[in-house]
């Protein structure tokens, strides 16, 4: 895995000594889990010990938990994923962008498996890594694993969206889990200079990583941050919003208004800087795709808050698609109107947009802070 990443050029050379050092499979719990025809079912390491080392040591992100720890599918089927362990050149990257040096004392926000946790530890040092995770059991198996593992790492049983002020100021504050909302909270416990790693996400969009620089402005803390990756994390447990459902949500199919439009569903949805433009001027909307046996695929967007829905058709060949839409919302012309206001701005990319948050909230900008964004 480490020359892979390696070769890559995805693991820079501070941190190969920790990546070949801290062994990911000890963080891994026993039960993982696999997606199988669009069910989560189970895979233990004692049912077949290959596989699972396998999953431990591909570049891949390794479900962990479902369900918040109680999945209740019939034979134990999972119906969502609640905790993970990241993909490793995702963890090579965010590391490599948290910038951190000898003696500096990190805040991270969601332990996980306490993997991360543990590359942290071992460049920086004993005492030197807090981290507060939401869910108790899966704190507390990261806080015994770390301890087994002799990484002094001080595991928190909280909600991350209040850090941990009681250990404050930090160096550094990273988040592996993502924010729409970012907490301002962050901003008043790292030192004036220090940086904060946070996946930023929105109904529409996940996700994008901005690294904030924490400034004082008259006393006050602020943060202002760029976009500077590509990630996607599963949000904070207080940031969950409500989960989309086709099953649930998808009412009214004969009573949908009908149109059609020229713009691919993949240029709005399925590139990454039109998808993260449209998010920031359409809320509150769920992207789910379902795919047919003939290549085809249909994209739907729903508003669980309102009910209102979308559907677009899409087969192979096709140039013009089929619209449906019923509820409150037009959800597609909304996603269009979006996606014609990011071409009209001349299709910026991800890197040039920027976030702000002080005691007041947040704002979004556009390349320079006085180019702001409503929301």
């Amino acid at each position: 895995m480490v020359a892979e990443l390696v070769g890559a050029g995805e693991l820079r050379s501070e941190w190969r000594g920790a990546f070949e050092r801290v062994a990911r499979h000890r963080f891994i719990p026993r039960t993982v889990w696999v997606e199988d025809g669009g069910r989560l079912v189970p895979l233990d390491r004692d049912d077949d010990e290959g596989a699972w080392l396998e999953r431990c040591y591909a570049n891949d992100f390794v479900i962990t938990q479902v369900d918040d720890g109680a999945p209740v599918g019939p034979g134990r089927v999972g119906r969502q994923i609640t905790s993970s362990a990241s993909r490793p050149d995702v963890v090579a990257m965010m590391l490599a962008a948290l910038e951190v040096e000898a003696g500096m004392n990190v805040l991270e926000i969601g332990t996980g498996t306490g993997w991360n946790a543990a590359l942290l530890a071992e460049r920086l040092g004993a005492g030197r890594v807090t981290s507060v995770e939401v869910d108790p059991d899966v704190a507390g198996r990261a806080r015994r694993t770390l301890l087994g593992e002799g990484h002094a790492v001080t595991v928190l049983d909280g909600d991350g969206v209040l850090g941990c002020p009681s250990r404050a100021p930090f160096d550094r504050v990273i988040a592996t889990v993502a924010a729409d909302r970012v907490p301002y909270a962050w901003a008043e416990q790292t030192r004036p200079g220090g940086r904060v790693l946070v996946p930023w996400t929105t109904d529409f969009h996940n996700g994008a990583l901005v690294a904030f620089v924490v400034e004082r402005e008259g006393g006050v803390p602020m943060m202002r941050g760029r976009v500077v990756g590509n990630v996607a994390f599963m949000p904070l447990r207080a940031q969950r919003g409500r989960r989309a459902s086709l099953g649930r949500h998808v009412q009214g199919v004969d009573q949908a208004r009908l149109s059609s439009t020229d713009l691919h569903p993949s240029q709005a949805i399925g590139e990454y800087d039109a998808s993260l433009a449209v998010g920031l001027r359409v809320p509150r909307c769920k992207l789910i795709v379902s795919h047919q046996d003939d290549g085809g695929y249909t994209v739907w967007l729903v508003d669980p808050w309102s009910g209102a829905w979308a559907g677009l058709e899409c087969a192979p060949g096709v140039e013009k698609f089929s619209v449906r839409q019923w509820g409150g919302r037009d959800l597609w012309t909304e996603v269009e109107a979006a996606h014609g206001w990011w071409e009209g701005l001349g299709r910026p990319a991800a890197d040039r947009w920027g976030l702000t948050v002080t005691p007041e909230g947040q704002f979004v900008w556009l390349d320079v802070e006085e180019q702001r964004i409503d929301r």
